[in-house]
């Protein structure tokens, strides 16, 4: 802070002096990102509350406090991210949200590469099982729909989700920083997880999934010289009699009529 403008140092008790609504405006003013930064001296545990209140309050910022002491857990309790010294007192430690073991400040940049790249993991985690699952529900539902036999039974849905699904997700979960992380701008706290771009990507991703599973699954049963009109009533029909009998996945019984719609 060689450079720093001596009129930005502002002693704590001399700050919070005054209590008025007009003291209050002037105080929000003073503590405007436009203006730089600013540096508080002789400052008591509760005036450090205030400045993280008041910075939150009125400029919606998102604070970080660090400190050491029993006095300065309360505001390390209120800060958005609290940072404790690994040499600090255990009250300290307890109310903040990293503790640094080594007292390097250097250390909390690695903590947020660390911290960008879990939340990246977590992810693609959660959006490469979304469109996994998506191609199921489509596949399922578009089945349903169109009154064909099961496309996937419950143990295909089952192996799927175990042997096809899980192991590749998990992988995505260790994958190491990117190493451009800290050059990105930091996302807003309110942003989900899952944005409505996401969303929308991966249930197209998995409608596509759906019919090009269920089109194989009509392209199998049209070489064996059974067409989309016939096999949507595969229902109707003696599974028991040939040629049904080795399309049918599941068993049933053999008391439905022969018809037309059985004919091929």
């Amino acid at each position: 802070l060689k450079n720093a403008d001596p009129s930005r140092a502002f002693q704590g008790d001399a700050f919070f002096r005054e209590h008025s609504e007009r003291a209050d405006t002037i105080r929000a003013q003073l503590l405007s990102p436009d203006n730089g930064n600013a540096v508080f001296y002789r400052t008591a545990p509760e005036d450090k509350q205030r400045i993280i209140k008041l910075l939150h309050e009125k400029h919606n910022d998102v604070t970080a406090m660090t400190g050491d002491g029993v006095n300065d857990a309360p505001a390390l309790q209120q800060a958005s991210i609290g940072i404790s010294m690994g040499t600090g007192t255990e009250v300290a430690k307890e109310a903040a949200d990293m503790v640094l073991m080594d007292d390097d400040f250097a250390s909390i940049v690695a903590a947020v590469e660390e911290g960008r790249c879990i939340y990246a993991n977590m992810q693609a985690f959660v959006c490469f099982l979304l469109s996994c699952n998506f191609g199921e529900v489509a596949t399922v539902a578009g089945a349903t729909l169109l009154g064909l036999p099961d496309v996937l039974t419950p143990l295909h849905l089952l192996w799927v989700n175990l042997v096809t699904d899980g192991p590749p997700a998990t992988a995505l979960g260790f994958n190491p920083p990117d190493p451009d992380a800290l050059n990105q701008p930091p996302r807003k706290v309110s942003d989900p997880v899952l944005t409505p771009w996401l969303l929308t990507r991966y249930a197209l991703t998995g409608a596509y999934v759906g019919f090009a599973t269920i089109k194989i699954f009509l392209d199998d049963y049209a070489k064996h010289g059974v067409p989309l009109d016939k096999l949507s009533t595969w229902a109707t029909c003696d599974t028991n009699v040939k040629p049904w009998k080795k399309f049918m996945p599941l068993v049933a019984s053999s008391n439905v009529p022969f018809n037309d719609n059985c004919a091929l």
